[in-house]
């Protein structure tokens, strides 16, 4: 008897529905499996056939063909065992066809029928929804994660012979509960008051944090550069529900989703490692993951040490930063990602790290400083918009027990500016002042004469390129909106445009 079993494929972050034909055939027994699939889904005969022997069911001496459909859809992973073996017991007419009707199977089978968790269930339980079903079969541990998307009922499955018994009617498992959104945890993140000192950069980053603006910090090892890019998700506005999902599908995809955390509540930070490769950092692979640009979506990408980076992994970072998507083409065709984050780099500013330093003398010529600087493209220091002095923390500074300003009432600023913001693109699809087209920039960042005087005189000394010119215009747009103003005022521009790069001559 021909037995169907729908499940499900993730291409890129979205859910494609298969249909798992399973059928007997001449030959000598054993199984095949076509449909395009990679060598983990090959791998499930041997799976499959041992947890039904050590579930203590029969297991047909007969060939066994098992067709995934499309067949144009590449499938890969280990989530068709259990649709594979739910096939293969409908097929020997075990269990009734009627016991899978309207329900889509997901799930990884160990040699003892035990299931195991799999990558990718939340996009697979969107599209059980959006397509129809009514309910889903998920390995126990990722039942919450699947209850995550409302009208769609989760049945837990522990091992193979519990979901057997279910199905045959003889000992029902109990669907797995609504989630309480509210109820998750919030990762505990680094408070702006541990950080002693450097009001200045902690003022650059809140203003970063109220328009999403990026940030270069530059400054001699140990003054705090990390301490204070750890700190930043602490003070940028709380994500909601929507934003929440959109990061934990990107995690679930890419197998990074903390098993006891069906849902990120808090601001993803990333901090890759200066050796990454080109792929490990835009995505990529046969058939391409995210990468780190895209696991930083809605949340902060930390470059710490910049010019260590490869020039070519560097470059690659620009077109995102404007499109916020990433493409990634193969031959098989072309997959786009979200990656709309907050970048913020560290550098030390020369090879030994202490040129300018008031107190440690630097070792670096000056052919040797402006080089080392310079292997950060121009283009890509265009697309930052905050340029930032990390300097030496004063001993004073550093033994005074009194606190700071805590990252709570920072956030409640940066909270205000942004919904000014949100009312101002209301109609526009834009998140914030960084987002701005350069059409909406001559509408909403309206100089006097004052105003257009200063920003021609620093256009000529800054050597400011047309999107420089643009970029301070929407950081004096984010200062004001912090300090409540609707004209954009002298202060706010000679702020905006004290964030900009200094050239250095060597």
């Amino acid at each position: 008897m021909l037995a169907r079993v729908f499940s499900c494929a993730v291409i890129g972050l979205d859910g494609v529905i298969i249909e798992v034909e399973v059928d007997t055939a001449p030959g000598l027994p054993g199984m095949d499996i076509v449909g395009l699939p990679d060598a983990a889904v090959k791998e499930a005969r041997q799976r499959v056939e041992t947890a039904i022997k050590n579930t203590g069911l029969p297991y047909p001496r007969k060939r066994i063909v098992v067709n995934l459909a499309p067949a144009t859809v590449r499938k890969e992973g280990s989530s068709y065992d259990l649709p594979v073996a739910l096939g293969v017991l409908v097929m020997l007419e075990f269990l009734p066809p009627e016991s899978l009707a309207g329900a889509l199977v997901v799930g990884e089978l160990s040699l003892d029928g035990s299931v195991r968790h799999v990558r990718g269930v939340l996009p697979m339980a969107a599209t059980a929804r959006t397509e129809g079903y009514e309910r889903i079969f998920v390995p126990a541990m990722d039942a919450p994660e699947a209850a995550l998307i409302p009208g769609l009922e989760v049945i837990p499955v522990t091992t193979l012979g519990a979901l057997f018994r279910h199905l045959s009617g003889e000992e029902l498992i109990s669907p797995q509960p609504p989630i309480e959104v509210e109820a998750l945890p919030v990762e505990v993140q680094t408070d702006f008051r541990d950080v002693k000192g450097q009001e200045h950069v902690k003022r650059a980053l809140e203003v970063a944090a109220a328009g999403g603006h990026n940030v270069l910090m530059m400054g001699p090892p140990g003054a705090g550069k990390t301490l204070l890019a750890r700190a930043l998700p602490a003070i940028l506005p709380r994500m909601t529900i929507d934003e929440s999902l959109d990061v934990t599908r990107i995690y679930s995809v890419a197998d990074q989703l903390p098993l006891d955390v069906p849902l990120l509540r808090w601001r993803p930070f990333r901090a890759p490692h200066h050796t990454i490769s080109h792929a490990g950092l835009v995505g990529g692979g046969n058939w391409p993951h995210p990468g780190e640009i895209s696991l930083a979506h809605r949340g902060v990408l930390f470059l710490d040490e910049l010019p260590e980076f490869g020039r070519h992994v560097l470059e690659v970072l620009r077109q995102p930063l404007e499109d916020k998507t990433v493409t990634i083409s193969r031959a098989q065709g072309s997959l786009t990602f979200p990656a709309s984050f907050q970048l913020v780099a560290a550098m030390n500013p020369c090879p030994c790290g202490y040129f300018g330093d008031n107190t440690k003398p630097c070792t670096c010529s000056l052919g040797m400083v402006s080089k080392y600087q310079k292997q950060i493209s121009g283009p890509l220091l265009d697309r930052i918009d905050i340029h930032i002095q990390v300097p030496r923390v004063a001993y004073e500074k550093l033994s005074d027990s009194r606190l700071g300003e805590d990252s709570v009432t920072v956030q409640a600023r940066v909270e205000a500016a942004r919904q000014i913001q949100r009312e101002r693109f209301a109609n526009e699809g834009i998140a914030c002042n960084a987002d701005m087209p350069t059409g909406m920039v001559r509408k909403v960042c309206i100089l006097d004469d004052t105003c257009r005087n200063l920003m021609k005189n620093a256009m000529n000394q800054l050597q400011l390129s047309a999107r420089g010119y643009h970029r301070v215009l929407k950081l004096a747009r984010t200062i004001a909106d912090l300090a409540g103003s609707e004209p954009i005022t002298q202060a706010h521009l000679a702020e905006a445009l004290q964030y900009r790069p200094r050239l250095m001559e060597e």
